[in-house]
């Protein structure tokens, strides 16, 4: 699939709305064009995957779902929901406003947190030689692009097909 041809991937998601397929083609456009990413998740505010960068798992039930090892998008999807709830509990505490991006740098990789819209975030795990920089500009166009079309009603659509996925 090439990064500039959201029809290619459509191939793959029978029955989704074309705003669906477009946030599909979006994450995988950010996980082609940004060097050092290990796994990229989306989830709803009550701690849903609503998109994954695993293989397989954006696709309708026709296979088997993949079993991904550690630092795949189902764990990737846990830690995000937990990181955000945190970040949003301190700055509550805090009284700083919303959370826009929280950033975990580790030895052995870094995790990226960012909010999208109505609770939802965009969650990416990297490499440790990454260029945050880089990552953190991709991130921010993806929340500019998807932020306004993550609906209520889309969000319950990309759930379901997650769950048909599994």
């Amino acid at each position: 699939m090439t990064a500039s041809s959201p029809t290619s991937a459509t191939s793959r998601q029978h029955g989704l709305s074309s705003e669906a397929r477009n946030l599909h083609w979006l994450l995988t456009n950010l996980v082609e064009e940004v060097p050092g990413l290990n796994s990229v998740a989306v989830v709803s505010s009550d701690g849903l995957m609503l998109l994954s960068s695993d293989p397989g798992r954006n696709e309708p039930a026709t296979r088997e779902a993949p079993q991904g090892p550690k630092g795949s998008s189902a764990d990737l999807a846990t830690i995000v929901s937990g990181v955000g709830s945190l970040t949003i509990g301190a700055s509550k505490l805090m009284e700083a406003g919303n959370v826009k991006q929280t950033m975990v740098a580790m030895e052995e990789g870094s995790l990226f947190v960012m909010s999208i819209s109505d609770g939802s975030l965009l969650g990416v795990h990297a490499t440790p030689d990454c260029d945050m920089s880089i990552v953190a500009y991709h991130m921010a166009l993806f929340v500019g692009r998807a932020g306004h079309v993550l609906t209520p009603e889309l969000r319950s659509e990309l759930r379901q097909s997650m769950e048909s996925a599994k």
